[in-house]
């Protein structure tokens, strides 16, 4: 996919103060230091036409906010906006979807798929409801970034404030109440919202986590992924996620022999079925032990896989998660193990398990079930609960 370079001159339209252009580039996702610096999380910087096209009726914005890294340091970051092209006459409900894992690399971000609207899990039930769906790309894909690949902070804060940008376009009539719904790293993703939205956006109403597979214990997630080879696959985009964000040397983690295909492997996007495809094929190459230490017990890893577990989410917090029983990438047992701190926690959980369900469709699976409770939340309508309270 080749985009040209458009600056805020020549072929463009103007969208309420902002620039949008016909077409997007790279380095159009520039944004100088002292003006993220200057503004407010959630502040929109561009706006861009939807390049995966939408139905007819709905409308799609992508779009460069500003959002905070899990260091507080400002950052831009793409994203997508989607709503009904009719207007309202009053605040529409938004759902943030957070997307599961793409890649770690720029080139990954979902936004840039031809066809993006497509891999928005339940779009059309959200949209038939008059509803706007805020999708983040996550820090560091679509832009320069190293993408903070499962932190789960630097995860939430990319997802509130793309809800806080919606609201910045008045076309989008966009409320100040949003559920958040993910999918697997989007799974994670939508937990840390549910722990961080309070004390990050005081002015939102969180109604409620929708989850499908997401990745919760990851220590225990990662052990048992090892030795398959979605895991190594897995694990090779972690090491050099994390490699680059926290700067460590990559000759340190990866053996030589194997450093070649390592890179291929880390690097790979997996968005689509010829991308899998593509992964299948890089992962032959790769080394069953590539690593010169072991993640689940180097110093440099144990801490950031604890400080990025989830942990139970506030009292009374409305919480839908569904499991696949098939699923061997986020194992059933580890799901329902953390589902048990959810409600010694004291939140509201409906557990939806999914026979036969693989860890690819169950979003794509779950998703009616999942937006009919997210419309009994925004409602206002109690939330059921499986945990003996109600």
């Amino acid at each position: 996919m080749t985009f040209s370079a458009i600056r805020c001159a020549g072929r463009v339209l103007v969208l309420l103060g902002f620039c949008v252009s016909t077409s997007f580039a790279a380095e159009d996702t520039h944004v100088a230091a002292e003006t993220l610096e200057g503004a407010r999380p959630g502040t929109i910087f561009r706006v861009w036409p939807m390049e995966g096209g939408v139905k007819p009726g709905i409308k799609g914005y992508r779009v460069l906010y500003r959002s905070t890294n899990s260091d507080g340091r400002p950052v831009a970051v793409t994203g997508a906006l989607i709503f009904p092209a009719k207007a309202s006459g009053s605040p529409r409900p938004v759902v943030a979807w957070a997307h599961p894992t793409t890649g770690v690399v720029a080139r990954c971000a979902p936004t840039l798929l031809p066809n993006f609207s497509q891999v928005i899990m339940g779009l059309d039930e959200i949209t038939d409801k008059g509803w706007v769906i805020a999708a983040t790309d996550y820090i560091g894909l679509g832009t320069k970034d190293p993408h903070p690949y499962l932190i789960g902070i630097a995860e939430a804060n990319a997802v509130i404030d793309i809800v806080r940008a919606a609201r910045q376009l008045t076309d989008i009539e966009a409320s100040d109440r949003f559920a958040v719904w993910g999918h697997s790293q989007g799974g994670h993703a939508a937990l840390y919202t549910g722990l961080h939205a309070k004390k990050y956006a005081p002015e939102l109403q969180l109604v409620g986590v929708a989850a499908a597979a997401p990745a919760t214990k990851l220590a225990e997630l990662f052990k048992a992924d090892e030795g398959t080879a979605s895991g190594r696959g897995l694990t090779a985009m972690t090491v050099l996620a994390w490699s680059r964000l926290f700067g460590w040397p990559l000759g340190e983690l990866v053996d030589a022999p194997a450093m070649g295909p390592f890179e291929t492997v880390a690097s790979d996007c997996i968005e689509d079925l010829a991308q899998f495809f593509q992964e299948d094929q890089d992962l032959k190459a790769l080394p069953r032990a590539f690593l010169k230490v072991d993640a689940l017990t180097d110093p440099k890893f144990t801490p950031i896989i604890a400080a990025n577990t989830p942990g139970p989410l506030p009292a009374g917090m409305p919480v839908f998660i569904a499991q696949g029983t098939a699923d061997t990438t986020v194992r059933p047992e580890i799901t329902k193990e953390y589902v048990r701190e959810l409600c010694a926690g004291g939140a509201r959980v409906r557990l939806k398990m999914m026979p036969g369900v693989s860890h690819v469709t169950i979003a794509l699976d779950a998703a009616y079930d999942a937006v009919a409770w997210m419309a009994d939340r925004f409602a206002g309508e109690p939330a059921p609960n499986q945990c003996g309270g109600g």
